[in-house]
């Protein structure tokens, strides 16, 4: 059967067969996050990020959406189906019993939470407090991709309790060692 845009069919084997749909993000509502353990080996010590959080600046949040908008009008223009989340409130916290972080992250890039293997969409957990929920956005796609598609499967990796005692502060400091690296991995 010859594939057409208007079905939903869930299928990537490789990396090099023809694009034909894609999940692209949004910026709606991005947030820097607040400090949490994650984040220090993530961010640049010179980086203007540091120290700042909450809300994006509407100016970048409108520009990334252009930039993202035109991204998704290119693809579409080449036949590919494109999809995008739904942002939820990002600027809610994140709460769990073993954590709160006074803001959420977004939803720009799909690729970090979802991977497509064959039939199966594989949604990834997050190591950041602040993307714990970031699987929301996605799950309204998810749900349309099960009702439609037959072979569709998803799955979800188990949650990490992302407790203080999951982060060891000095893991990238010059004074700690492999063996001490793989003793905490263990």
């Amino acid at each position: 059967m010859a594939w057409s845009p208007d079905k939903t069919e869930v299928k990537s084997w490789n990396e090099w067969d023809t694009l034909r749909h894609v999940i692209v993000g949004r910026a709606d509502d991005c947030h820097i996050p607040p400090a949490e353990p994650a984040l220090d080996a993530k961010v640049p010590e010179d980086s203007d990020m540091r120290g700042q959080w909450g809300r994006r600046p509407q100016e970048t949040i409108d520009r990334a959406n252009e930039l993202l908008d035109n991204f998704a009008d290119q693809l579409r223009g080449r036949g590919v189906r494109v999809d995008r989340p739904t942002s939820i409130d990002h600027s809610q916290p994140a709460t769990t019993p073993d954590f709160h972080t006074d803001s959420q992250f977004g939803c720009m890039p799909p690729r970090d939470v979802l991977l497509t293997v064959g039939h199966e969409i594989l949604e990834a957990t997050m190591s950041y407090r602040c993307r714990w929920f970031e699987y929301l956005n996605y799950r309204p796609l998810m749900q349309q991709y099960w009702d439609e598609d037959p072979k569709f499967r998803h799955e979800a990796a188990p949650k990490p309790r992302l407790t203080d005692e999951d982060y060891h502060p000095d893991y990238l400091s010059d004074k700690i060692g492999v063996e001490k690296r793989l003793q905490w991995a263990a």
